[in-house]
């Protein structure tokens, strides 16, 4: 079996008195897709910023291999740049040759008419949209996603989910939090966070999704 790309241990984390999470374990291996799921103020949040290192644990260890991309629920996005500019702004930070898959992420998430436009002009869902292009130009090996499809239409939600498939089947490993996850046979991999700790949930497939998935 391959190593994890993305491993937590024993994590625990408090506010104050509150404790957020008690001792979270979880491992994420290439090519594949983990679903989290908890209610609003479960701690989720809290344990994607440590994943990604924008939050220190109070214990435990976090290892990650290869790049990393994250997309947080609440988009940083200066609203007075536009699109392109803010292009040109991540790819140079990059350090990318080019920005051309960012250009197919626009294309794939149907919003090339709003590229020369300040983000602070455009709706929430297409500065979500923006938000997932940023954090996927660099094609990171460990994608971290809070509430990623919130605001989508229909259309791109389902693109969303085309695109999921398209980085697990290049081996990149991909982690969703979100408080209500529908089309749950796309994990491969399921927990809930809940009173600070993870538990594995069964996900129930059909023998043709079992057969797709390697089941």
């Amino acid at each position: 079996m391959s190593e994890p790309l993305l491993r937590a241990e024993h994590i625990t984390r408090s506010f104050g008195r509150r404790k957020i999470l008690r001792g979270v374990t979880l491992a994420v291996a290439p090519g594949t897709l983990v679903g989290i799921v908890g209610e609003n103020g479960a701690g989720k949040s809290t344990l994607l910023r440590i994943l990604a290192g924008e939050l220190r644990p109070q214990h435990g260890t976090i290892s990650r291999s290869g790049a990393l991309g994250y997309c947080p629920q609440a988009a940083v996005l200066n609203e007075t740049l536009t699109v392109n500019q803010h292009l040109a702004y991540f790819g140079a930070a990059y350090n990318l040759a080019d920005v051309s898959y960012a250009e197919t992420l626009i294309a794939s998430l149907g919003y090339q008419q709003y590229r020369t436009m300040p983000v602070g002009t455009l709706s929430g869902g297409t500065k979500q949209k923006v938000n997932l292009t940023l954090a996927l130009m660099h094609q990171p090996d460990v994608l971290l996603l809070d509430e990623p499809y919130q605001g989508f239409d229909w259309e791109t939600y389902l693109h969303f989910w085309e695109l999921a498939e398209e980085l697990r089947s290049q081996g990149r490993a991909v982690l969703v939090i979100s408080h209500l996850l529908f089309d749950q046979q796309r994990f491969d991999a399921l927990y809930q966070l809940e009173n600070g700790q993870l538990t594995q949930l069964p996900i129930n497939r059909t023998d043709a999704q079992r057969e797709m998935k390697g089941v």
